[in-house]
């Protein structure tokens, strides 16, 4: 069965360690969209930080954002969901003794709690600058207009995301997952990076076995189990190796393009 669609996690996968896509990447990539394969970015980036990568790749891209929660073909959105303004205000008071802020993306919009290091560094990275909220306004307001977040996250020193996780994770109002160790990212309960692989290829007409994944992280691991080929990143974690059907090189490495190469008679 040849591949028709390739999914893409962008963090520690198809963006190097400096935030650019390699030259041989970017070209074996346009090479298989040249073919008819379509592609698709499914991270757990906000809408505007996906743009440089767009960009730099200059081809058509489906965006899967805020963790598969707000999927774009261009600029439509062709699916959303959203958190509870309860689960939200919940898992705020879980982290809120431990005084770091509470990152809210809500479509294209990104606020935090507060800022700190994480957050100021962050800005820097996407150029683009979180709105300060106070949450308890923030949830009011969506309360009446019977909408929330697509996602929440934490961000903090790997320790303490470790620590918040075993707090959150018995929650059964959302599911979660680090795509990063300094990052937990929380969404709604069934929705994953896996399920937006599937809402995609039933925009675009696909079989889900004639897609291929690439993810390094814990929350790309449900889009490698449901994808025809998963391909787990040199520098991922030991559990999406162990899942993976072909372990490239790293995202430091043209990892993407190596993998293109070695599946090539699938193209």
């Amino acid at each position: 069965m040849k591949c028709r669609m390739l999914c893409l996690d962008l963090d520690g996968t198809l963006l190097t360690d400096g935030k650019a896509i390699g030259r041989a990447d970017r070209d074996a990539i346009r090479r298989a969209a040249a073919s008819g394969v379509k592609v698709a970015l499914v991270t757990g980036r906000m809408p505007a930080a996906t743009d440089s990568a767009v960009v730099q790749l200059g081809i058509p891209c489906i965006r899967a954002c805020n963790a598969g929660t707000y999927i774009l073909k261009g600029e439509q959105c062709i699916h959303a969901e959203y958190l509870p303004v309860k689960s939200m205000m919940g898992i705020y008071e879980s982290i809120r003794p431990f005084g770091i802020p509470l990152w809210i993306f809500r479509d294209r919009q990104w606020f935090v709690t507060a800022k700190d290091r994480f957050v100021e560094e962050e800005e820097t990275l996407i150029h683009y600058g979180a709105e300060t909220v106070d949450v308890e306004i923030l949830a009011r307001k969506w309360e009446i207009e019977h909408t929330g977040p697509n996602k929440v996250l934490v961000g903090t020193e790997p320790l303490l995301v470790q620590e918040i996780y075993g707090i959150l994770r018995s929650r059964k109002d959302a599911d979660m997952a680090c795509s990063s160790e300094n990052f937990l990212e929380i969404f709604p309960r069934g929705m994953n990076k896996g399920k937006a692989l599937r809402l995609i290829c039933g925009e675009e007409g696909v079989d889900v076995r004639e897609t291929m994944a690439f993810g390094d992280q814990e929350l790309d691991i449900p889009m490698l189990e449901e994808a025809g080929i998963a391909v787990a990143m040199g520098n991922g974690i030991a559990e999406i190796k162990r899942r993976a059907d072909f372990i490239t090189k790293t995202n430091n490495e043209s990892g993407i393009a190596h993998a293109l190469e070695h599946y090539r008679d699938l193209f």
